[in-house]
């Protein structure tokens, strides 16, 4: 009897697939140094992916994992990209990695970018991995095509940004363009025909301020993607 490969199949599938990429550029990048940095993304897509990256057999006392944005909300609040890692990625044997996160006690993500800006830069860089999601917008990280920042988060030298869009109801904060792409390996990580669909349509035009994620086409991005 020939089972049918359900959609849900193909995702787990693919998500284990980058685990197993990601934890291998990990252990070559640990070979060569004593610590290595971790740039995940939030969202529902990566849940799989963090889940099997944390069975990983790594030194994960060496990895040092941080955000490329997050919604500046308290850590335990339902759409706190902190409580999504904790909960997914800092389990199994990556409960011994340590988690940089990027909100801290300030009202504002203007207030508090500074101390997360030296907290990050703290950490080694440039990163051994990144990885990006992309919303059906185009953006990525928290460079949304509608924010007053965008330019900013595209071309600034800083580590981190403040970023707000009406698009979005939270205030974010959000690493660079530039702090993005300092890093070894990045990967792009997709689920479904609509993202499909916007990532063929950046990649046959050149307007990084109408979708954000063809700020990170003109480098090497490793795809993996799934219906």
């Amino acid at each position: 009897m020939i089972m049918k490969t359900t959609e849900a199949d193909t995702r787990i599938r693919v998500a284990h697939d980058l685990a197993v990429s990601v934890a291998g550029a990990l252990r070559e990048d640990l070979e060569q140094q004593e610590r290595v940095t971790l740039v995940l993304s939030g969202g529902s897509t990566p849940k799989p992916f963090m889940q099997a990256l944390s069975r990983m057999e790594l030194p994960w006392s060496r990895v040092d994992i941080t955000l490329a944005d997050e919604r500046w909300v308290p850590t335990d609040h339902e759409d706190s990209n902190d409580r999504f890692v904790r909960t997914h990625m800092l389990i199994n044997a990556a409960a011994e990695a340590r988690f940089q996160p990027l909100v801290n006690d300030e009202a504002t993500p203007e207030a508090g970018a500074e101390e997360v800006g030296q907290r990050l830069a703290a950490l080694t860089w440039p990163a051994s991995v990144v990885v990006l999601g992309m919303g059906g917008d185009g953006h990525t990280a928290s460079l949304f095509p509608d924010s007053e920042q965008l330019a900013d988060g595209l071309e600034s030298e800083a580590m981190v940004i403040a970023a707000h869009a009406p698009s979005v109801g939270q205030p974010r904060i959000s690493l660079t363009r530039e702090r993005l792409m300092r890093s070894r390996r990045r990967y792009l990580h997709l689920n479904g025909g609509d993202k499909k669909a916007v990532l063929a349509r950046a990649m046959s035009g050149s307007d990084c301020l109408e979708l954000p994620i063809r700020a990170f086409l003109d480098a090497p991005l490793a795809l993996y993607w799934a219906p």
